[in-house]
Parts: C-alpha cells; structure tokens; sequence
C-alpha cells in the first residue's frame, strides 16, 4: 500500500520541525558533545529517527525497515567500498617505506608546511574530487597528510575545509546533473549559475585553509601563494562550468592549481618558513644548488634519489589513472553493461508517495539498489591499489594478508557509515528532513539566505551535494516561484551552499578519522571544523543575497 509523507504531523509546524530535528540533535550531540564513539553514535541517531519516523510521522514500520537496509547497503557500497581499498593502498606504501620519499618529495617542491598542505589538500584533494567523489579525496588527502607529519586532528579537520569548493562538480558533475534532473531546469544554466558562485569561494578556501592551520599572520606571510592557488582554480571553474558544461569543471581546475602553484614555488619562498616543529627565519638558502659542477657520484646519487621518489609517486599516479578512469561516463557504462544488479527493494520502491508543498506533483519515491560492483569507484581503487602493490613487490599472498588487516582495522568506520547512510536514507523517505526544509522556506524575502543554509543542512544531514540537490531541489524550484526569485538562482544556491555542509556531515567526519587513524575521536573533528563550515555557508548564503536582489550582481542570474 502507498504512504504519503505528512510533513506537518502535530499540526503545529514549529513542533513538527522540533521533531524532525530530534535524530539529527541526538546524533550530533552524542558525537560532539558526550563524545559517544561515532559507531555507538550513529546507532543512536539511526534508533531516534526510526522512532520518529514511525511513532511522529506515521511511516508504517515495514517501509522504515526497508528503508534502513537500503541506507546502510547503500553505505557499504559504493561509500565504503571506497575507504576500505584507499586505506588499504596508503598502508601498503606506508609499509614500503615510501610516505618517507613522498614527503621529502613534497619538501622538495616547499618545506613550508602551509604550502605542503594548500598543494595537497586543496590542489590535489580538488582533483580526486572531481574524478571520483564520494569521500575519496578526504580519505586520499588525510592519509598523505598523516604521512607527512600533521597531527590527525589537523589532518582530519583541514582535508575536511580543504574540500569544499569543489564539492559541487564531484564525481565529474554528478550532483549538478542530479540537480537538473529533479528540477526539470537546463544542465547547463544550472553548472552556469554554480559557476558564477563558487569561484569567488575557490579563491577564499585557500586563504581560510591556511588560516585555520597557522593563525591570521601565518596566512599573510604565504598570501601570494594562496592567491596563486585559489586563482588558478577559480577562473578554469567559472570558464570551464560556464562555457562547456559541470563534467570536467574540478578535474582542469585542479591540474590548473596544481601545475600554477608548484611552477609558482619555484621562483618564490617565503620569508618565514614554517617547519615541522618549528619555524625558521629565511632558511631558503638551504634550498639553493650548489655551486660548480656535480661529481660522478653525486650525479649518480641525484638520479638514484630521483627513481625512488618516481616511486614513491607512481601509486598515487596509478590511482589517479584508475579514479579518473572510472569516473568517466562511458567506461561506467561499458562496465555496467558486463554485469550490474538493480534490485527495487521490496515494500519501499514506489511505495513512498511525495506530496505538495515539497513538489510541484505527487510523486512516488524510487528505491532501487544497484549492485554496480565493476563500475563502482572502490573498484577502480581496489584494482590500482593491487597494481601499485605489484609494482612495489608485494607477492599476492603480501597483498591479500594485508587487505585482510586493512579490513580489521577499519571495520567500525564502515558500520558507522552503514549507520549513517541508513539515518539518512529513513529521514529522506520518512519525509523528516522535508519538513525541516519547509521551515527554512517560511522566511520570506531572506529566503535567498536561508535557502542556501537548506542545502547545507542537506548535505549535512545525507553527507552527498547529490544527495541533497535530489532531497531539496524541487523544493527549492517551488519555493522560489512561489517568491518571484530565480529558480536556476536558488537551486544552484542549494548545491553551493551545501559544499559548505559536507565537513560536518557524520559520514565524511568518519571517513577522516579512519584516514588518519584517529578512529573515536569524531567529536573533537566536528568542533575543530563546524564554526568554519557555518561561517562559509553563511557567506554562499549572503553572495546569493547579492545575486538576488543588488545590482550589478543580479546581472550574474539568467
């Protein structure tokens, strides 16, 4: 039998959106304030939203069963299938020995820490964003970071800031394709409209990075790199979304900033170096060469120095090689057509009727599982973490103890993403986290504000802009109309102001903690990053204000 959502099941708004806030509050407050273990925390969440979803909202208790089975399969494949074989391929070069060669490497292009940091959590996070998304680049960067001596909460907290700009164009443009699709608006204006938002906020994260790790001073002494940076990834943003379309907006992007910052810091150094443990007053003459020629030897040295950090490298390149090519829409299909499983799961598929105000029309809820294991990007990663591992020579019996290991030790990550993912999806179906974006959009003329916050809350609340884009799109659209506002202006506000939110949703906070091994310590993550993922959401909200309602900026909306 079809159910229809009741958004407002008290008959008192204000009431029902306490109540729909109830999972999200025992969640958050377990992790970051009684510092409950996030597995044990998520369970928690996940039993509140059943509980409301079923005694508040009136889902019948077959269909949230249902639907939690489909979250939590969900979470294990594709998300944590992606985490399991990313930290398996960093144990594997951590054990050979070649975290040692990469840093230096790295060191070698800046031994400034903030520098190290802008060009591998930013620059190099963007690209494995934009290639694979779905925690990839937070898993990726936190590793690499751990590896080359950051403190885990530093290394959790600043991959978690670091990815954020190029959220909205992940996994070559999925959540802006996702968006067009449940909005019935143009692709291509929508990719336009983010274009002409988040570059602005490309430019800033940098600056904001830095100054989250070194302090305000600390930032302006490296500002011309930031700038560097930021700006070598905003204009291919805005050029490449504008003018060619969302799929390959973070992969250019990326190559762009990284190829602009490290030719950059060839030429300039800072006057204060910042070192591993301390910070040394203009130490770059260290870094010049040697005058006069180079002995036999020592040439010999440089290109035995030179091998070992081409493979200290050439994993990271294997794998960029595979995400990338994983991410590519042919290769997926032609995958998918090999084999993959799409199971409607029973009592939930069509089962869920969406209602009006959130839609323009009733709509039934899809739920169909896709067991998509050759095109899945963990896959792809599993593949070039076996590559790599073969190139490093580990035999395969080396290999397989290791995946086994690797396994072990994160197995309470990957329950907590089930779990997550499962809270997520009953809030979804249940209709609770539309009723929290129906309270958002009573507010009128500064809708363009809170609008933007609904998306942020989206992907805080499902850990996907693509999730949230599907979950609020429509609604944004109504809503919009409903005001006289641009309904390509604030769908793409959704997605923009959401990229702020995914550094405090539950599953990428996980993901981080597994990455730097720093499993139980989820609440200390989520307050070293909230007052930064808040502050920047509320600037996106504030531009599309601009955007809105102020010339010359309402020139930017179509």
């Amino acid at each position: 039998m079809v159910w229809s959502q009741v958004y407002d099941p008290l008959n008192n708004m204000w009431l029902s959106t306490l109540l729909a806030a109830v999972p999200i509050v025992v969640l958050l407050g377990a992790i970051g304030l009684l510092e409950i273990r996030a597995h044990i925390a998520a369970a928690l969440g996940l039993l509140a939203a059943l509980v409301i979803a079923v005694i508040g909202f009136g889902m019948p208790a077959d269909m949230a069963a249902a639907t939690t089975l489909y979250g939590a399969a969900y979470g294990l494949l594709p998300i944590g299938w992606i985490i399991l074989n990313v930290i398996f391929l960093y144990r594997l070069t951590e054990e050979a020995g070649l975290f040692t060669v990469l840093r230096d490497s790295i060191a070698s292009i800046t031994r400034d820490r903030r520098l190290q940091l802008l060009f591998i959590a930013f620059s190099f996070g963007a690209f494995f964003e934009g290639a694979a998304g779905f925690g990839t680049p937070v898993a990726v960067t936190g590793a690499m970071l751990i590896g080359l001596g950051f403190s885990p909460l530093a290394a959790s907290g600043l991959s978690l800031i670091a990815n954020t700009a190029p959220v909205a164009y992940g996994a070559l443009g999925t959540p802006v394709i996702a968006l067009a699709a449940v909005t019935g608006l143009d692709l291509l204006e929508l990719s336009g409209m983010i274009g002409r938002q988040l570059p602005l906020f490309s430019l800033i994260v940098p600056f904001w990075l830095i100054w989250a790790f070194a302090g305000f001073r600390g930032m302006l002494q490296v500002w011309p790199a930031l700038l560097v940076s930021g700006l070598s990834f905003a204009v291919p943003q805005y050029l490449v979304s504008n003018f060619h379309g969302p799929w390959l907006v973070d992969v250019v992007a990326a190559i762009s900033s990284m190829v602009c910052l490290a030719g950059f810091l060839r030429v300039w150094h800072p006057k204060t170096l910042w070192l591993a443990t301390s910070r040394t007053e203009d130490p770059t003459v260290d870094n010049a060469p040697a005058s006069g020629p180079r002995s036999v030897g020592a040439a010999a040295a440089a290109r035995a120095e030179g091998g070992a950090v081409l493979r200290a490298w050439l994993p990271w390149v294997i794998l960029s090689v595979f995400v990338f090519l994983w991410g590519v829409p042919q290769v997926r299909a032609f995958l998918d057509g090999l084999w993959i499983w799409r199971l409607p799961v029973p009592g939930l598929h069509n089962m869920v009727m969406k209602v009006p105000p959130v839609v323009a029309e009733p709509h039934a809820e899809a739920a169909v599982y896709s067991l998509n294991l050759l095109s899945a990007t963990g896959t792809g990663i599993l593949l070039a973490a076996i590559v790599a591992g073969l190139v490093m020579r580990y035999s395969p019996l080396a290999l397989l103890r290791a995946y086994g290991q690797t396994f072990w030790v994160i197995r309470y990550s990957l329950l907590t993403i089930a779990a997550m993912l499962a809270l997520g999806f009953v809030t979804r179906y249940s209709g609770t986290d539309a009723t929290l974006g129906l309270a958002f959009a009573q507010t009128g003329w500064i809708y363009p504000l809170f609008g933007t916050l609904l998306g942020w809350l989206g992907v805080a609340l499902t850990g996907s802009d693509t999730a949230a884009n599907v979950l609020f799109g429509g609604l944004q659209k109504v809503t919009a109309q409903q005001l006289g506002l641009s309904p390509v202006l604030m769908a793409a506000a959704n997605s923009s102001g959401g990229v702020m939110g995914k550094m405090i949703d539950a599953q990428s906070i996980v993901v981080a903690s597994t990455a730097t091994r720093w499993y139980g310590h989820e609440g200390d993550i989520l307050r070293y990053v909230f007052f930064h993922s808040i502050a920047l959401a509320v600037l996106v909200g504030l531009f599309v204000m601009l955007q809105a309602y102020v010339y010359p900026f309402t020139l930017l909306v179509p």
